[in-house]
């Protein structure tokens, strides 16, 4: 799994990655609580199923909605996806693909 984090708009946080269990990019965006001090809440959060994004162009472009992201972020996600491509599953995720 990668996880790429970046400062977005109006307090945000944005992480996008590739997952590669579920074989999806992802991303998670975060402000601020409002009434919680030091917590957070999720404003959206896709890439939660298998092959939900199954490219970076898309992750990217939800990502983009929340923040100025680097012109590089594309083939930096590629290329953490293709890290993982001769990865395989442990004895403890084969198990738990049976439950």
């Amino acid at each position: 799994m990668s996880r790429h984090t970046f400062t977005g708009n109006a307090g945000t946080t944005v992480a996008i990655g590739w997952d590669r269990p579920l074989a999806t990019f992802f991303v998670q965006v975060l402000r601020p609580h409002p009434t919680m001090k030091g917590e957070e809440e999720m404003v959206e959060w896709q890439g939660t199923e298998p092959d939900e994004l199954p490219t970076a162009a898309a992750a990217i472009e939800i990502a983009g909605r929340y923040a100025n992201l680097p012109e590089t972020l594309g083939a930096t996600l590629e290329t953490d996806r293709l890290k993982t491509l001769g990865s395989v599953d442990g004895p403890a995720q084969r198990f738990l693909y049976r439950s």
